[in-house]
C-alpha cells in the first residue's frame, strides 16, 4: 500500500512496483489507510511523510501495533533530519524527488523481506498421516493438516493438552524425506484439531522443510 497523494511520486513507484511483480494499492488520506489496514493483510507500507496526517498515521501504527515486524515500512519524503526519518520506525527511507535507481534497490530489499515474511507464514494443506508420540503414552494416529515453518496443524481423536510436548514424524509429498521433531501443543478445540509448535529439529530437516514450502508456494 502506497500512502502518498504525490502522483508523479506514486507513477514512478507503481511503474517500479510493477516490475517486480507487486501490486500497488494507493491511498491519499491517512486516515482511511488506517482504517484498511486494521481490515485487511499488506505485504508492504510505504508512506510519503509530508502528507498531512502522515506523521500521526506513523505513531498510531507504532502504538497500535498493526504491522507484523516483518512487514516492511517505507518512509519518502523531502529533505529531512535522518534522525527524523528513523524515529518512524521505517525499514528503509529515501527523499523525494524519488532516484530510480535508489528506489529499485530499496524496494528490491523490501520485496525479499516480503517474500521471506511469506514464506515463514505460508502454511501448505493437505491430509496424510503424521505419527504422534506424547509423553508416558503409546503413539496415536493423527492426521497432518496443515505444515509451516513454525509447525503444523493436525487432527486426532485422542486428547491433547496445552503446552504438552510432543514428538512427531510425517513424510512430505512427493519426497523421501521423513520429518522428525519435537512439537509443543499451543492450542486445541473441541473438534479434535491442534496447532502444534516445533521446539526441536535437525538443521538438515530444517532446511528441507523450507526449502519444500518454497517450492509449493512458488508453483501454486
Amino acid at each position: 500500500m502506497v500512502v502518498s497523494r504525490d502522483w508523479q511520486e506514486v507513477s514512478v513507484l507503481e511503474c517500479i512496483l510493477g516490475g517486480l511483480q507487486i501490486a500497488v494499492d494507493v491511498e491519499a488520506r491517512p486516515e482511511k489507510a488506517e482504517e484498511k489496514l486494521a481490515r485487511r493483510k499488506v505485504d508492504a507500507l510505504i508512506v510519503d511523510y509530508d502528507l498531512s496526517g502522515s506523521q500521526r498515521f506513523l505513531a498510531h501504527l507504532q502504538q497500535r501495533a498493526f504491522l507484523p515486524l516483518y512487514l516492511p515500512l517505507v518512509v519518502m519524503s523531502g529533505p529531512r533530519a535522518r534522525r527524523e526519518l528513523e524515529e518512524t520506525g521505517a525499514l528503509f527511507t529515501f527523499e523525494k524527488p524519488i532516484s530510480v535507481e535508489q528506489a529499485v534497490r530499496t524496494l528490491s530489499a523490501a520485496r525479499n523481506l516480503i517474500l521471506d515474511g511469506r514464506l515463514r507464514y505460508h502454511r501448505q494443506h493437505f491430509d496424510i498421516p503424521v505419527a504422534v508420540t506424547c509423553k508416558s503414552r503409546k503413539p496415536v494416529n493423527a492426521e497432518l493438516l496443515n505444515v509451516s515453518q513454525g509447525g503444523i496443524g493436525i487432527h486426532t481423536k485422542a486428547a491433547l493438552k496445552e503446552h504438552e510436548v510432543i514428538a512427531l514424524s510425517f513424510k512430505l509429498p512427493g519426497t523421501r524425506t521423513t520429518v522428525r521433531a519435537r512439537g509443543e501443543i499451543a492450542w486445541t478445540n473441541d473438534r479434535g484439531c491442534a496447532g502444534v509448535r516445533f521446539m526441536e529439529m535437525h538443521s538438515r530437516l530444517q532446511r528441507g522443510l523450507q526449502l519444500w514450502l518454497a517450492q509449493q508456494y512458488f508453483t501454486q
